[in-house]
């Protein structure tokens, strides 16, 4: 049977062992929450070792996030007008021009931007906060929980150490801001290792009283909460439209003109400049000033139909739709014998012993054995994604994590509770029992010693 035909077969008398096992623990135990919004990706299939496949079950949101249908829908009807944007004279190139343009109003709205910020299209949340880094006129605060794209940009970085509660930390934090002044407090708005959330409107509060401003990387918050930049007093703002489903290639850095119009230019090329003479250039100023070359057309599209898609689903339906998933996880996670959830910090706790106020992200630590191995098995013979590692967060980690490496479940707007159990159960039968198939270590991480699991047609070489 070719690959196409084994991709095309999904007749489920057929399928090995280990994969009817698993479409036996997908059953929901008590039922729960469906699919809150459809994604591209609803109804995949993948296959397992030793042959059939089983519908995938996404838990690496956090990492990348699928399309929303709606947004690969929008992306396929514009393909067809792509063009360079701008200058151009013709119908595409006008066309596009105007969806860049009315995308980078969608962003403003969305986030609440005041009527001067500038919305600047970026590669993702770290090519925003690079950015802002070569703009900030002095030192910058971070804390040790942020993802590396909130770390490692800052030009002369002063890190503070969390604390064991949040109170605590904004305490330490605000001690370190009046010792010496600061420019700037970079905090992300929900750790990507936990998915605690910061209190953004009290950070910024302690920023400003003490003459810093405040950027946030919202990367894990914004596609789960609504951020808004002019009430909660945020300065500038990064997010990544691949962790908002709209996985095309673009972010965003939206927020105060002057620092930005101050900085050199981002990148040195056309359409950065206003005139270029054989002794000097006169650069532009505002979002031209750092966007030069051709625009991600379509990562701006992408972004401004998922930002819509959010906006229709509603704060509350997503807050709710997550809240009872994250229980539901937790709650699992609880009873699981041989693992412990990483927590950031010890208050304030839920009745699973957990932060109050946190995203649909669950990282676990083995009592012994490989979170590599495991998460390996889980996608190999579960069909399950997962991520083990340190998340790019390694201070972080190493603060609070006993073991090298931890695994972490990460939920979204398409994930339902039949996801949630099909995971629990599959832990728990690979913490008790193992994997079924041997696998290999190699530098790329841990591998079935034989992968007899098709790929499809279009990922041939």
């Amino acid at each position: 049977m070719t690959v196409t035909e084994q991709f095309a077969t999904r007749d489920t008398a057929r399928r090995a062992p280990a994969a009817q096992a698993t479409d036996a623990a997908a059953r929901p135990r008590s039922g729960g929450p469906g699919p809150l919004a459809v994604l591209a990706d609803a109804g995949l299939e993948v296959p397992v070792l030793g042959g059939g496949f089983v519908r995938h079950v996404n838990l690496d949101v956090a990492a990348s996030a699928p399309a929303f249908d709606v947004v690969a829908q929008q992306v396929t009807r514009v393909l067809p007008y792509y063009a360079s944007v701008h200058r151009g004279s013709g119908y595409p190139s006008q066309l596009s021009t105007s969806l860049v343009e009315d995308a980078r109003l969608a962003v403003a709205r969305h986030v609440g931007a005041r009527d001067d910020d500038l919305v600047v299209f970026t590669r993702n949340t770290t090519d925003a906060l690079n950015l802002l880094a070569g703009a900030v006129p002095g030192d910058t605060v971070v804390l040790d929980l942020e993802h590396h794209a909130n770390l490692l940009p800052w030009r002369s970085r002063r890190l503070v150490e969390g604390r064991a509660t949040i109170a605590a930390t904004l305490e330490a934090l605000d001690a370190e801001l009046a010792r010496t002044p600061a420019a700037l407090l970079s905090v992300t708005g929900a750790s990507n290792v936990t998915g605690e959330v910061l209190p953004i409107d009290r950070l910024a509060e302690i920023a400003h009283a003490r003459g810093a401003r405040i950027a946030v990387d919202a990367a894990q918050l914004l596609p789960h909460r609504r951020v808004d930049v002019t009430a909660s007093g945020i300065d500038y703002l990064a997010f990544s439209g691949h962790k908002a489903y709209a996985p095309f290639g673009a972010g965003a850095l939206v927020g105060r003109a002057d620092w930005l119009d101050a900085a050199p230019a981002y990148l040195a090329g056309g359409g950065a400049v206003a005139a270029v003479r054989a002794d000097g250039v006169d650069w532009k100023h505002g979002v031209e000033r750092h966007e030069a070359g051709t625009p991600n057309v379509i990562g701006a599209v992408a972004i401004a139909r998922a930002l819509a898609e959010l906006e229709r689903l509603g704060d509350d339906a997503r807050r709710d739709h997550e809240h009872a998933l994250t229980q539901r996880l937790h709650a699992g996670l609880a009873g699981q014998q041989g693992v412990r959830v990483l927590s950031g910090f010890s208050e304030p706790v839920d009745s699973n012993g957990g932060p109050s106020d946190r995203l649909g992200i669950a990282t676990i630590e083995l009592e012994r054995g490989s979170v590599g191995l495991l998460a390996a098995a889980l996608g190999a013979e579960h069909g399950v994604s997962v991520r083990a590692g340190r998340f790019c967060a390694h201070p972080f980690f190493e603060r609070t994590a006993t073991r090298s490496n931890g695994l972490r479940a990460s939920l979204g707007a398409g994930s339902s509770a039949d996801d949630v159990d099909r995971f629990l159960d599959a832990l728990a039968r690979l913490v008790a029992d193992g994997p079924a198939h041997a696998y290999d270590h190699s530098p790329e991480g841990w591998c079935p010693r034989v992968d007899d699991r098709p790929r499809p047609d279009f990922a041939l070489a």
